[in-house]
């Protein structure tokens, strides 16, 4: 059935073994949905902002699926895997509302993009109480995901603006969202799709 998740698997901790694992997860999830690869009508992928490494390997492998199957490939955001997890969450609101998902991108920074019309690709941003008060005041302003759940004072005093806690991306909102995908034909160019990386990595050298 649409928008059904048949199986999955999760890996949250601190090592990052992707390399390892995700053949692996891919194969376990294949069985116990009871499906082949052929039986599949698209491959959905993450690009980021997230990992570098993970985005990387899990990009190269959609890739490698959809040329040997011959399938298109639906690349999602993590912004718009965590506009899928809170819609459920959204409390009702006559004004308009822009949504403004937030990952952490360390220190103060965060991941974003609003959500609407005007919206464009992801940035860096620094928190500030300046940032939110130049946000227009005729919305109503959700944040969420967990560059916003790191900066919680900052919502006190903005009326404009309203934090929903603890919203993360899991297969829940990755499932929503590329059913949604699909059903709207938004494929991606298989050739140019490319991580979101928004910063250039942090590369350091020891001693």
């Amino acid at each position: 059935m649409d928008g059904v998740l048949l199986a999955g698997r999760t890996d949250d901790s601190e090592r990052h073994a992707h390399a390892e694992k995700l053949n692996v997860f891919i194969d376990e999830v294949m069985r116990e949905a009871g499906i082949t690869l052929r039986d599949l009508d698209a491959v959905t992928v993450g690009i980021g902002p997230g990992s570098y490494t993970g985005l990387r390997i899990g990009l190269s492998a959609a890739k490698g699926f959809c040329f040997a199957l011959d399938r298109p490939i639906i690349g999602l955001s993590t912004l718009s895997v965590l506009a899928a997890e809170v819609a459920p969450h959204l409390p009702p609101s006559d004004a308009a509302v822009v949504l403004h998902p937030m990952v952490d991108a360390r220190r103060m920074e965060v991941f974003t993009t609003p959500l609407d019309a005007q919206g464009g690709p992801p940035e860096a941003i620094v928190l500030s109480r300046g940032w939110f008060e130049d946000l227009p005041s005729g919305q109503v302003h959700f944040v969420f995901g967990d560059g916003a759940d790191k900066a919680v004072e900052l919502f006190n005093a903005l009326r404009h603006v309203r934090h929903i806690p603890s919203i993360k991306p899991s297969l829940t909102g990755l499932v929503a969202a590329s059913s949604d995908a699909f059903q709207a034909g938004r494929f991606s160019d298989l050739a140019l799709l490319a991580p979101e990386y928004v910063k250039a990595a942090n590369v350091t050298k020891a001693g």
